[in-house]
Order: structure tokens, then sequence, then C-alpha cells
């Protein structure tokens, strides 16, 4: 049997990222190949090289008087220790619960590789190297990293498979090289509609633009995976899954909901709310499945409710500037599927909050899949 090596974010600590890993395996195994994820354990934090204190916190520093300046950076250093130890046993209790997941239904190999250490056996052990679906591409997260575009194998092994930038620009200092490698490419594909422009700017190539590997399974195989939360609510209840701040004025709005339609309120993601935010990727589907209402500024919190067939209400991520936006991904989706009502800007009283017409996203979705495998069956000439 031939085999795929899978190269993507290797995060144990994220639901989009374990849930489109096992996805694209998933998909791949059906056209009959062998599938495993190769570990990538290039130290990316140490390349981003981010200070422990945040540039808000510093900024308050400054401001403080000479007299009381040891008192107050005193109570801030203490107060970081002991938060961030709270901090530190929840997320390896969360990664552990992530890691479980992992092994249970997704692949992963026994050698590693970093952008210093390529495996001499790893070009012979697979017929095909896949990069994808994550943002793998995002110069903010990946420095550029010559391994996410597959450079330690031959080229006609490189295939992507619905990777993200996960911004709208490319910064000039990657230009010459992503130029490079994105030429390189056996088959060329993207997530979003502003990466298949990148692309076009860049070498002159149309990339295809495909759904997320995640939507490519049908709620029945979601649902067959999934697991029912600790501690979950007996009745109905307002799911929160975001990734960026929450405004004052946005929790304020979500509380309005809740309270004006008699729904409890589970944020996941958020510490003070244990059970919720221990919650692995295969309870997150359970958790999506059965909620009223998810309020979220997640890209796979939209593609999940658009598979479950929740109601859900997209935001924009809190402290972003217009170049690192995160909303080209979720823009092409919603626009893919006709769904551009769940934004939360067109949103504007509280019958359309809970009423989503989903009656034409099979057919859509039946004809983004048979794209994705037209596209996928071509490069890996099938």
């Amino acid at each position: 049997m031939k085999k795929i090596g899978i190269l993507t974010i290797n995060d144990y600590n994220n639901y989009g990222n374990r849930l489109q890993n096992y996805a694209a395996q998933e998909v791949l195994k059906s056209l009959g190949y062998h599938v495993e994820t190769v570990i990538n354990n290039t130290d990316f934090n140490k390349k981003n090289n981010k200070s422990t204190i945040s540039n808000n916190k510093i900024q308050k520093i400054k401001k403080i008087t000479p007299q009381k300046i040891l008192k107050k950076v005193a109570l801030l250093l203490r107060n970081n220790y002991f938060y961030n130890k709270r901090l530190e046993t929840f997320r390896n209790q969360r990664i552990k619960v992530f890691k479980e997941f992992t092994s249970s239904y997704i692949i992963e190999t026994d050698i590693s590789i970093t952008e210093s250490n390529i495996p001499n056996e790893i070009v012979d052990r697979y017929d095909y190297f896949v990069t994808g679906s994550d943002q793998v591409w995002n110069p903010n997260y990946r420095k550029g990293s010559p391994i996410d575009f597959l450079t330690f194998a031959p080229k006609n092994k490189r295939i992507a498979f619905a990777p993200s930038f996960g911004v709208s620009e490319i910064p000039k200092e990657y230009h010459q090289n992503y130029k490079k490698w994105l030429t390189e490419m056996h088959g060329l594909s993207v997530r979003e509609e502003a990466g298949a422009k990148i692309i076009k700017n860049l070498t002159g190539r149309n990339a295809t633009v495909l759904i997320d590997p995640t939507l490519m399974l049908t709620k029945e195989k979601w649902l067959s995976i999934s697991k029912l939360p600790l501690n979950k609510p007996k009745g109905k209840y307002l799911l929160t899954y975001f990734l960026g701040d929450i405004s004052r004025e946005r929790k304020k709005y979500i509380k309005e909901i809740a309270e004006n339609n008699d729904l409890q309120i589970v944020n996941l993601l958020q510490i003070k709310e244990k059970f919720a935010y221990m919650a692995g990727p295969d309870e997150l589907i359970d958790y999506i499945s059965t909620a009223s209402i998810l309020c979220t500024d997640s890209f796979h919190g939209a593609v999940f409710s658009i598979l479950l067939e929740t109601p859900f209400i997209i935001y924009d991520r809190e402290n972003q500037s217009s170049t690192h936006s995160m909303n080209s991904r979720i823009d092409t989706l919603l626009s893919t599927f006709r769904l551009e009502s769940r934004l939360a800007k067109n949103i504007k009283n509280n019958k359309e909050i809970f009423e989503v017409d989903f009656s034409h996203v099979q057919a859509i979705l039946d004809e983004e899949r048979r794209k994705t495998y037209g596209y996928l069956k071509a490069v890996l000439n099938i």
C-alpha cells in the first residue's frame, strides 16, 4: 500500500488543529493510502522570540512613579507567578486530554523532523507528502519554515491540501522564499480566496480553493467519534468558543441573549470554567451538536456549526490589525455556503439569532467534496 506523510501543526492544545489533522488523515485513507502524521519538532516559540510580559503591562509599569515602582513590580510579578502556575497546571491537564484523543484517532510517526534535523530515511518512507490544512503558511506563527513547504522532499512529492496563510498579506521579507517554495509545489491548493490571491501575486499560479478537510467528513462520521462532556448542562445552553479577546460589550450582548432565551452559558477556553476548559476535541463535537446557539470567532467553530446544523453567530477576532486579520478564511467559508447572515453585524433581532436555513448546505457540500476529491486524485495520479 502506498504511503502519505502529513506535515501539519502538531498542536495538542487546539481543537481545530486536532480535528483537521484527523479529517485530512481520513480523507487520504479513503483514497487507498496508508497515512501518517510526521511530527514536526521545530521550536517556533524560540524563533518568535516572544517576551513573557505583554506590551500593555510594560506600558503600565512605565507609568508608575519611582516611589511605588518596587511595590507595584513585586505585586505584578507575584500575581503573574501564581496565575501562571495555575495556568500551567490546567494547560498540562488539557494537553493530556488532547494527546489521548490524538493517540486514539491519529497515526503519528515514530520519527520526528526539525529544520536542522531531517531524518535520512524520511524521503523514501513516503510516496507523497501533504502539507495542511491548518495555518502552516502563516508567517506570524511559523516564520516561513521550509518544512511547511515540504522542501526536504522531491518536488513531485509535494502536495498542499487546503493549507491556510491565516493573513491577508505576506510581509516582504518572506516574499522571495514563499515565491520559490510555492512555485515548486506539485499540487497547490489553499483554504481561502485571499490565499489564492497571495499565490497568484507571488508566483502567477492559480491555486485551487478547497474546503477545509473537516467539511469532507459527514455529520454522522463526526458524531460517531463524539464524547459526552463532563458536567454538561442538562438544560438548554449557549456555547461560546472565542480564540481572541472578548470585549465587555460583547460579553454583555451574549449575556442578554442567554437571559432573554433562558439559556445557561458555557464558555469554552476560559480557565474559570474548568470542566469546559478541559473538554477534548471529541467533547467539542458534542458540545456544538447540542447547543442552542454558538457564539464564536473561530473558523472551526463555524465549520462544525454548519456540519452539525447548529445556529451560530460569527464575530470578528478582537485586537487584530487588517494586515494580520484572520477573517479571510471565515469570509470564504460563509460565502461558499451562503451563510453571510451569521455574521454578528448582520443579526438584528432575537428571531434572527436562532433561525438559520441550512437546507441548501448539503448540495454545496456535495459539490465541494467532489471538487476536493477531484483535486486529490489528480495530484496523487489516481
